[in-house]
């Protein structure tokens, strides 16, 4: 009864009702692409960022991300090996020597990052091998090295030139080798591209005297929203913890994390700039809609009406306005979310050099929106907090009606 009562009601006065259900719509749609668009694109530059090198969680040895030398390594033995049958969220484990080196090519010298890998796991967690621009990638048994495309500018070097390569190696061996260069390959990631060559696993292995050690294991997970469960998971199956470090994402790329939440603080004033707007046309509608009907009001109080079943009236008068603007806001932000996501928004429309800078930073030129039902429930939420929060005005005017006053003004 109170439903249909107040639902007839809101259409007392058409056109206030249809603008402020127009203003809150346009309000819920232009919010919802928004955030849409902004997580899409922050949700794809991670993911490029992860895939590109880290992964989604890393494995070291207890101490090592504080202090990343070769003596932090561990053994790799089977049980680490086996973790995929073990936890199911992880698809496959990547093994990583990761240790700094001089390279060395006729009078030019550069540090570098030295990263030994089995070349099959590597390529399917990362997809080096696509990366390729000259020679070929590399075999588990090859006694050689691919270097990025910067340090090969930097070092002069080429496919099939020779690369010496110095440093320390576990326990303070001396670590020092000669070896040809098979590939060389461009790293998405500018600072990398600079400074990274790759062997495979048992070279480098061999190469720091720690056979049968790494510094990382980087693991495969297909979904990102899973890796807190896998992490979990790990916990359970590495036996001593104390020995091991288990690392999400965020750790891992904490710059890119920071980027991302300043950019979304910026989002977020935005939208409530936005809904600050709405909230006073919501109060418009409210304060207008009160004042009209002070009479009424008073006569229904004055015949015994209770004030509470009064306020509810109003109350759901205000929450449905706001709601129906709340639904017809979703119902056009949906199309066209949805659309943008199935078809990602192409960089190449803002020329060439976009595509170029895009790919540079390891990111893909296409940005599509998340489809999250998530986004659109908030901003729902949003909207019936604020309805409920500006009811309380007809709320305090209802229970301070004189019904005598009220009816002769």
């Amino acid at each position: 009864m109170l439903l249909q009562l107040a639902w007839r009601n809101i259409w007392r006065n058409k056109r206030r009702t249809l603008i402020t259900i127009a203003a809150i719509a346009f309000a819920v749609f232009l919010a919802s692409f928004m955030r849409s668009f902004q997580k899409g694109v922050w949700d794809t530059v991670i993911d490029g960022a992860v895939n590109q090198f880290f992964g989604y969680v890393q494995i070291h040895g207890n101490g090592y991300w504080e202090d990343q030398t070769i003596d932090n390594s561990i053994e790799f033995d089977d049980a680490l090996a086996a973790l995929p049958q073990k936890v199911n969220l992880v698809e496959d484990v990547v093994p990583r020597i990761e240790s700094f080196a001089l390279a060395s090519s006729g009078n030019l010298t550069s540090g570098v990052l030295v990263l030994g890998v089995d070349p099959k796991k590597e390529n399917e967690l990362t997809g080096i091998a696509d990366k390729i621009i000259e020679g070929t990638y590399l075999t588990a048994s090859d006694n050689a090295v691919i270097v990025a495309s910067g340090l090969a500018k930097k070092l002069g070097l080429g496919v099939q030139d020779t690369l010496v390569i110095i440093s320390q190696g576990y326990h303070g061996v001396n670590a020092a080798g000669k070896y040809s260069i098979k590939g060389i390959f461009k790293f998405g990631l500018p600072d990398l591209n600079k400074r990274l060559l790759i062997l495979p696993l048992k070279t480098a292995a061999t190469f720091y005297g720690a056979e049968g050690r790494v510094t990382t294991l980087a693991l495969k997970i297909a979904d990102r929203k899973t890796v807190p469960t896998a992490v979990a998971d790990l916990k359970t199956q590495l036996i001593p913890i104390e020995k091991f470090e288990v690392l999400e994402w965020q750790k891992l790329i904490p710059e890119l994390v920071e980027a991302r939440q300043l950019d979304e603080a910026g989002g977020y004033i935005v939208l409530g700039i936005l809904y600050l707007l709405i909230t006073f046309a919501i109060f418009g509608t409210i304060l207008m809609m009160t004042k009209e009907r002070s009479y009424e009001f008073g006569v229904l109080t004055a015949i015994g009406m209770r004030r509470g079943k009064l306020f509810s009236i109003i109350w759901l008068e205000t929450i449905m306005v706001a709601m129906v603007g709340a639904a017809v806001g979703i119902l056009m932000s949906i199309p066209l979310v949805y659309y943008f996501n199935i078809h990602p928004i192409d960089m190449a429309i803002m020329g060439e050099e976009a595509v170029v800078a895009y790919e540079k930073m390891g990111i893909q030129s296409t940005l599509p929106t998340a489809f999250e039902f998530g986004i659109f429930f908030k901003q729902a939420l949003i909207i019936f907090l604020v309805t409920s929060v500006l009811a309380l005005y007809p709320l305090i005017t209802i229970m301070k009606l004189k019904p005598v006053e009220a009816m002769r003004n």
